[in-house]
């Protein structure tokens, strides 16, 4: 049976620990799905990227590591949905055809909601000093937040004024 791993974030934006997740992941896994999560919200100050923008930002950053084209790397859209837990961790596995054998996150309640799926769940441990909400904090205030997105990343935001769209 194939080793497919799932990777769900909102990536507001990407970072560099979340392209250390998806490093480790290619390794030990046979195909890497990342789910773009609350893929139907934007424009918000938690969420100020759409899902296309942030699949874009992931793609770029993972074409500039030589994950994308070497490994299979699919993305899918993971919507927000008014009921919680398990009926959202089961829309996401059908989303995905019901065919991941792993769940890679962070996030507790994510863990929650899988957790009676009978889905392995992978725990990401955050690499300190790196978040989204950091990102987006420094963005925001005109700290150096370039230092934790990758190169790609950082020019994708200024392409696309994401500094002026967090203030």
């Amino acid at each position: 049976m194939a080793n497919i791993s799932l990777f769900i974030g909102r990536f507001q934006p990407f970072h560099k620990g979340h392209l250390s997740v998806i490093k480790g992941m290619v390794k030990v896994s046979d195909k890497v799905l990342i789910g773009i999560g609350s893929s139907n919200t934007h424009g918000t100050p938690d969420d100020p990227f759409t899902r296309e923008e942030r699949r874009e930002m992931i793609q770029r950053a993972l074409q500039e590591e030589n994950i994308i084209p070497l490994y299979d790397v699919t993305f899918i859209n993971l919507p927000d949905m008014p009921e919680e837990d398990e009926a959202w961790a089961k829309m996401c596995l059908e989303i995905c055809e019901n065919k991941v054998t792993t769940i890679w996150t962070g996030n507790e309640w994510t863990k929650k909601s899988f957790g009676s799926t009978g889905i392995k769940v992978q725990d990401i441990k955050e690499v300190p000093g790196i978040s989204a909400t950091e990102v987006r904090r420094r963005l925001k205030v005109g700290e150096n937040w370039k230092e934790l997105v990758p190169e790609a990343v950082v020019d994708y935001l200024v392409e696309i004024d994401g500094v002026g769209r967090v203030k």
